[in-house]
Formats: structure tokens, sequence, C-alpha cells
């Protein structure tokens, strides 16, 4: 099961850059890393679904690419999004 239209309405709301902000780089990394929390989850149950694994990594390089983007383009919105998620290095 993917993100549900609320969970995603409340991601984007809590990392819009302004009020018309659908789709800024900080947005698409909240809304991956939801997912593959989400999937991550679906893992420690269904430990043989290798087509959903193939998925997963899609979305962490595709997230993975997003963030050197917003690392060379805005430094300090890259810090920000990191510290704000959570995630590592």
């Amino acid at each position: 099961m993917t993100l549900t239209k609320d969970r995603k309405t409340e991601l984007i709301g809590a990392h819009r850059r302004g009020a018309a902000d659908t789709g800024s780089a900080e947005i698409q990394i909240a809304l991956l890393s939801g997912r593959i929390a989400h999937l991550t989850g679906h893992f420690k149950k269904h430990t043989k679904d290798f087509a959903s694994r193939r998925g997963l990594l899609m979305m962490v390089s595709r997230r993975r690419r997003l963030l050197d983007y917003l690392k060379r383009i805005a430094p300090q919105r890259y810090l920000d999004i990191i510290k704000r998620l959570d995630i590592r290095k």
C-alpha cells in the first residue's frame, strides 16, 4: 500500500517552501522517505518479496540523487531536510 492522500498532503504541508509549492526537491525527498519507511516495515514481515525490494532500491537511489542535487544547489536546504527527516549522511 502506498501513502494515503491525507498522509501525502500532511508531508507536503510540512515541507513546502511556499503556498503553491507541491513539487520542490524537499517535498519529493519527504514523499520518497515516507514510501521507503513503509516498504521497510513491509519487508520485516515479507522477507522474500524480491520484486518490491527492487522498487525500494530504485526509490532509495532516486532519493539519493535528489539529495545530491540539493546539496549541490543549496547546501543549507540540504542540511535542513537531512535534519528534519533524520536521514543519515
